[in-house]
């Protein structure tokens, strides 16, 4: 993409008033960006407002600033070996799966392995959940990427804490080597900047093995009005969203809602009855999402025509019952007490606390706030 043209669909992407529908209704009109603003205000007023059309006839203040910063982070080198790309609505590029959507970004920016692109998300699972999920959600997370990764099947999320960060780890585990890939993560900023900072290493191996995809400006700092936004981008990318573990309230219902409407198929993990981060999947089962237990109940679902290796066909959750300590049994899986544990074992607590210091250690319980313990599934 040349200078001229790149400074056109910048401009057009940023005149104040004129979204991706406005922007698109005026591309359908008049062609390429270029056209758009070789048009008479008469002309322009066939499809815009007058509001629309005054600020097309101006062209923000800070353009020049913008165009600049972008071809030098468009030449620029990464030291990952990442590409920096830039991809239009009509570039062949461009994913057909979220063209298919009713709002499709103006522009997409791109940071990743030059070897992989968008179109190559036909088999690809979006998977999202809490920031603040209990040690059984993230582990779910982590096991169910790294299951759909060892099917060939890239995940989609949005690089934040919790649950996000723990996908894209699972995928980038069963990725390693392979040469496809991995995992992508849609984020709310410009590209030269990564939110949260802890995921900076995260990132820089996403853009190794994957793609980091964004819809704003370089330079755009993390809006909280933007996160929402860029969900549709995550779901609009796959066949289907699953939910990990989410509140009533969580952002990821959002992303569930978004799915829905886009005609894309919509998963949940159940989880405790007494854990507010499952209500939410639990309220989306309810309304019709799919009850997933196995990485084969999402795979079978979408007909991608695989199963999953014989090691991730069962649930996160299932455990080798004949051959667990009998604490974890007595533990169960939902959170629970010191007090609590006492009374179903008849052990001291002094004992307990012995006992449960190896399980941690071992990886198979994990303390939470207020002096709870619950066990965690390995996958």
């Amino acid at each position: 993409m040349g200078g001229e043209e790149l400074a056109s669909w910048l401009r057009l992407s940023l005149t104040p008033g004129i979204g991706n529908t406005a922007g698109r209704k005026l591309l359908a009109a008049f062609g390429l960006p270029a056209d758009v603003f070789r048009q008479t205000p008469d002309a322009l007023r066939q499809v815009a407002t007058d509001a629309q059309v005054r600020a097309l006839l101006q062209a923000p203040a800070d353009l020049p600033r913008l165009i600049e910063q972008t071809l030098e982070w468009l030449q620029g080198a990464d030291s990952h070996g990442a590409t920096r790309r830039i991809l239009t609505l009509g570039d062949p590029g461009y994913p057909s799966s979220l063209l298919e959507t009713a709002d499709p970004p103006l522009m997409l920016y791109l940071l990743g392995a030059p070897a992989f692109d968008l179109t190559q998300l036909d088999r690809s699972i979006a998977m999202v959940g809490s920031r603040n999920p209990t040690s059984q959600g993230t582990e779910n997370a982590r096991a169910f990427a790294r299951a759909f990764g060892e099917a060939g099947i890239s995940v989609v999320s949005g690089l934040a804490l919790g649950i996000d960060g723990a996908a894209h780890e699972g995928a980038l585990e069963a990725a390693r080597g392979s040469g496809r890939l991995a995992t992508v993560a849609v984020v709310g900023t410009g590209l030269d900047r990564v939110y949260p900072a802890k995921h900076r290493d995260l990132a820089h191996r996403i853009a190794a093995q994957g793609l980091i995809v964004s819809e704003y400006a370089l330079g755009t700092p993390p809006l909280n009005q933007n996160f929402p936004k860029r969900n549709r981008i995550i779901s609009g990318l796959c066949s289907g969203t699953l939910v990990v573990e989410a509140a009533l309230k969580s952002g990821s219902l959002i992303t569930a809602r978004l799915a829905a409407e886009q005609g894309r198929e919509v998963f949940a993990i159940p989880g405790s009855i007494h854990s507010p981060q499952a209500r939410g999947c639990h309220a989306l089962i309810r309304q019709g999402a799919k009850l997933v237990e196995s990485v084969n109940d999402v795979l079978e679902e979408l007909r991608f025509g695989a199963t999953a290796p014989a090691a991730a066909r069962s649930s996160a959750a299932e455990v080798d019952a004949a051959n667990e300590p009998a604490l974890l049994r007595e533990l169960g899986f939902d959170p629970v007490s010191l007090e609590v544990l006492c009374a179903r074992t008849g052990y001291s607590a002094a004992d307990l606390q012995a006992k449960l210091l190896e399980l941690e250690l071992d990886g198979s319980v994990a303390r939470l706030p207020g002096g709870l313990f619950q066990r965690v599934a390995l996958g």
